[in-house]
């Protein structure tokens, strides 16, 4: 593994952004220094801007592409496995994220090879966060259920079908106990780390987003830059209305 972490330089048509990349993602790591050695982000826009969210750029369809034109299928043909380091790394401002499709066609999470974003996002407060941690814990248990109520869907169907409704009943809330007795083993997993906490509430981020896209890097220098794209004016696509262009990005 590399001692050092690698820094690149993206000089953007608003100005210089520079990004350190993490060791702990070497996949993702990897995959944007080959890009970027190729020149493969050389002219390419930030194609979605959404303010207090993200800036996100890399469609390979995007160099020069007409204002009528439609951005963000642009790819490389390949993607990246899912490298999530959390807690450690998470969706504060300034975090380098990798675009994805959603879980319904991606269910490994797995990365697109070109599109990434940067996060802007929010300051959040206490009971916020204390809302995000109870809907996270909502949304474990179901799935834990879920899980088990698959793993025994024949018997279930069995039980349906031959009208045995004081056995679904016990097979229930059999299921039930089941889901409280893991999801006790996970219940930390749904809560913030201190650091994250201070960090969503003092710089912001977009924490709904952990644990489901790949952290792989973060800005270092040229937030005002990254403040200063956000902020542009965009139409009904949340596409610039006056494009922001990737003119180089170079390892430094």
């Amino acid at each position: 593994m590399q001692a050092n972490e690698t820094q690149v330089l993206m000089n953007t048509s608003l100005g210089p952004i520079k990004l350190k990349l993490y060791n702990e993602t070497p996949q993702h790591r990897d995959n944007f220094i080959k890009l970027v050695k190729n020149g493969q982000y050389n002219g390419l826009l930030f194609h979605r801007v959404i303010k207090d969210f993200m800036i996100q750029g890399g469609d390979v369809t995007s160099k020069n592409a007409p204002m009528n034109k439609s951005l963000g299928a642009g790819d490389l043909g390949y993607t990246v496995p899912a490298e999530f380091v959390y807690p450690k790394y998470f969706h504060k401002k300034g975090a380098l994220s990798a675009a994805r499709t959603g879980d319904e066609v991606n269910p490994e999470r797995a990365s697109s090879a070109s599109q990434f974003y940067i996060v802007t996002g929010k300051v959040y407060s206490d009971a916020e966060l204390n809302q995000m941690e109870k809907q996270k814990e909502n949304r474990l248990k179901q799935a834990i259920f879920n899980r088990l109520q698959n793993e025994n869907k024949a018997q279930i169907m069995a039980l349906y079908r031959n009208g045995e409704k004081e056995e679904l009943a016990v097979l229930r809330d059999t299921l039930i106990g089941k889901t409280e007795l893991e999801f006790e083993k996970h219940k930390d997993e749904c809560k913030f780390t201190p650091e994250q906490r201070e960090a969503y509430k003092t710089v912001g981020g977009t924490p709904f987003l952990d644990n489901e896209y790949t952290v792989y890097g973060e800005v270092i220098d040229g937030m005002e830059v990254v403040d200063a794209i956000q902020n542009v004016k965009t139409n009904g696509q949340d596409r610039p209305l006056e494009n922001v262009v990737i003119e180089s990005i170079e390892c430094i």
